[in-house]
């Protein structure tokens, strides 16, 4: 689509940015890379009343365009420099109507660089409920740019916001904050006459970037450098001047525009809910009874709908199995790609529903919470504040929260919070995780409110974190680094959940684990069934004649006979060659050569594990009687012992070997893109395969 005018979305974190950003694109949007780094790129696009299209870039949110992280510099990037195509005509910078003091700062750095502006003065419901008085006119009129009035949860001002972007000025009016040139007089007068530049805050913050800014050459960063060097130039106190000046210009701006009576500077609600949510004592119970009772919701919720799915699954397979023609292509699209794409299918609600809570647990405002309450817990193992955020957003992908730890600063946490994050149990292992317990764990209550199998998932959460933490503070001790670490988060205040957001998240992460996983559970599950139903040389025909002996035919009935084949021939496919090959370093485990497979398989990715054990089991056995893979789970048996192959220890095992192997190919990939050194997955792979290893055979020896 070809946007009439591109608009910048800039604002500080939790000032209501991304919801505006939705509120206008709504599904129009598409998530990519800012030119040459990993930050994500939002951009999306919007109608305007005069019948124009504006495309609308997300910013990073930061609270300053002295960048700290990655993220930040892109922010004055952007910009600053002409040549970039992301450059704006038109910038919206989103304050937040009751924290006017702190967003301002940022506003009067960008209005400074002279590039036309709008102010989106936003949730300005809660400061008319607080009583914060704002004279929307003089503040507009002070400042010199348009002020919209917004609430972009509740979607009020949008219309207004869009007129006023429709009829935007071409050049910037804004009125200067402050005498930038007072700062560095000389610097500022060199720069800009060797760098042909007409405003002299541009000019100071390429003093302050210079060696990190991409858009200028080494020539001209050497040539600011020696400038510097020649100037006595420090940056730092320059910043420190600047700020101060900034927030003498704001306080004069905030006494003539704001009354705050004296109500509003009482305790809000959001702190006296904190004083328990964040209680050092109280708080950690509270998280754990919400972990709790949200593991507990997965396995009740989704009972129903998931039974009626596999019920519709089997049913779909044994009405292809009749009217379909027995042959290899029966069996490629009824046992391979259905029985694949069943194992798919049958977890949405776990996932829908996981994603719900997180979803609701973001937008209440908890999540930072609990950020905050694990700080010092994390500090004592070697990490910093901010590795909590990519921690608990491992919950659902690994790939993403390992992307999120771009806004930590030192090094070493960083990279320790990397190694670590894969180790969170991820929505791809709640499928086996729910698969397994299910088949080893009974389905009722203790203490009367508590499901068994419930407890047992919150267990392996819990114990996915705590194993995190042990091995973060292993990391601590083995990485060496200088820089120290420090922690800066913003509590947004507490606020009801958007429910539309919460059932697009739904949507959203259930639509993403069909098409992405399930192209690879497919694929996958296609490739074994090519594999299990085939043999090298003339192993099947072998077996066919074999049972056609008498000794079979008079003592066996057919379908004995037909499940004895069936057996055989999987054991003598591809696949059971490949099982058999490892089987002796397994078998340890507890693993027979049928999970070795699906171990094999699971490296792709974690959930393919499902998908392999129904086309397994699909595969081994009488394809006229189909069954949920769980049930055909549960009455597989060892056939030397006769005992069930997935007993406690069997099932307990699995779940340790999952819970710790790299088994997650995005992952791999994706640590890689982020450390741009192959050393660093190798490492990861190594430990997390040998801690596989370990815990599985610990837990089967216990167990047995």
């Amino acid at each position: 689509m070809k946007a009439d005018i591109r608009v910048a979305l800039v604002g500080n974190p939790n000032t209501g940015k991304s919801t505006l950003f939705n509120t206008l694109t709504g599904l129009n949007q598409k998530i990519g890379n800012f030119p040459g780094v990993t930050v994500d790129k939002k951009t999306g696009f919007c109608q305007l009343p005069d019948g124009r299209t504006a495309e609308i870039i997300d910013l990073p949110g930061t609270y300053s365009i002295y960048p700290k992280s990655q993220d930040e510099s892109i922010v004055f990037s952007v910009l600053a420099d002409k040549a970039n195509p992301l450059t704006p005509d038109l910038v919206v910078v989103i304050l937040d109507a009751t924290n006017l003091k702190r967003n301002l700062l940022l506003y009067t750095q960008v209005a400074d660089l002279k590039i036309p502006v709008i102010v989106a003065l936003n949730m300005i419901d809660l400061s008319k409920k607080s009583g914060i008085i704002i004279d929307i006119d003089l503040f507009a009129k002070k400042l010199g740019v348009p002020v919209v009035p917004i609430s972009a949860r509740k979607v009020e001002g949008i219309d207004k916001l869009k007129s006023t972007i429709s009829f935007a000025n071409k050049i910037a009016l804004q009125e200067p904050s402050i005498d930038v040139e007072t700062i560095a007089p000389q610097l500022i007068a060199q720069i800009s006459k060797e760098l042909i530049l007409d405003n002299p805050y541009y000019a100071l913050q390429l003093a302050h970037q210079h060696e990190t800014v991409k858009f200028l050459s080494p020539a001209q960063s050497d040539r600011i450098e020696e400038l510097e060097k020649e100037f006595s130039f420090h940056s730092q106190k320059a910043q420190a001047t600047e700020t101060i000046a900034r927030y003498n210009f704001i306080n004069d701006l905030l006494y003539d525009t704001i009354k705050i009576p004296e109500t509003a500077k009482d305790e809000t609600v959001s702190n006296k809910i904190d004083r328990v949510l964040t209680h050092k004592i109280f708080g950690f119970i509270i998280f754990l009874a919400i972990l709790l009772f949200m593991f507990q919701s997965i396995f009740s919720w989704s009972a129903y709908p998931m039974e009626k799915i596999g019920d519709l699954f089997a049913w779909v397979q044994n009405t292809l199995h009749s009217l379909l023609p027995a042959g290899p292509l029966t069996g490629l699209v009824v046992d391979g790609v259905i029985g694949g794409l069943s194992g798919v299918m049958v977890f949405i609600p776990q996932i829908a529903i996981l994603f719900a809570f997180i979803s609701i647990l973001e937008d209440t405002g908890y999540m930072s919470r609990v950020t905050f309450m694990m700080d010092k817990l994390m500090r004592k193992v070697g990490l910093n504040g901010k590795s909590v955020v990519p921690l608990i957003g491992g919950f659902a992908c690994a790939v993403p929260s390992i992307m999120s730890t771009r806004t930590i600063e030192n090094w070493k946490d960083r990279m320790i919070t990397i190694m670590v994050t894969p180790l969170v149990t991820c929505s791809a292992r709640l499928p086996i995780y729910v698969l397994l317990i299910g088949l080893v764990v009974p389905s009722r209550n203790v203490w009367w409110i508590f499901n068994l199998q419930g407890l047992a998932l919150t267990g392996m959460y819990v114990f996915s974190l705590i194993s995190a933490i042990i091995v973060a503070f292993a990391f601590k001790l083995i990485l060496k680094g200088r820089e120290r670490g420090y922690f800066i988060m913003e509590l947004p205040v507490y606020r009801m959940p958007r429910w539309k957001n919460v059932a697009f998240s739904m949507y959203d992460r259930s639509k993403a684990f069909v098409l992405q996983a399930g192209k690879v559970i497919i694929a996958v599950s296609v490739i074994l069934w090519v594999l299990a139903s085939y043999g090298p040389g003339d192993r099947f025909e072998k077996i066919e004649k074999k049972y056609k002996q008498a000794q079979y035919t008079q003592h066996l009935k057919p379908d004995e006979i037909s499940k004895a084949i069936g057996s055989e021939k999987l054991e003598n496919s591809y696949a059971g060659v490949l099982g058999h090959v490892i089987e002796p370093v397994i078998k340890p485990l507890g693993f027979d050569w049928k999970i070795g497979i699906a171990l094999i398989t699971s490296f792709a990715a974690r959930e393919v594990f499902v998908g392999t054990m129904a086309t397994i089991y699909s595969v081994d056995g009488n394809a006229d009687k189909i069954e949920s893979v769980q049930q055909k789970m549960k009455t597989a048996t060892n056939p030397q012992t006769g005992k069930p192959v997935f007993s406690l220890a069997v099932a307990f095992s699995l779940m340790m070997f999952y819970a710790f192997a790299m088994q997650c190919a995005s992952t791999v990939a994706v640590v890689y893109r982020e450390t741009k050194d192959w050393r660093w997955p190798a490492i990861q792979f190594a430990y997390m395969t040998v801690l596989a290893y370990a815990a599985s055979l610990l837990a089967y020896t216990l167990l047995k």
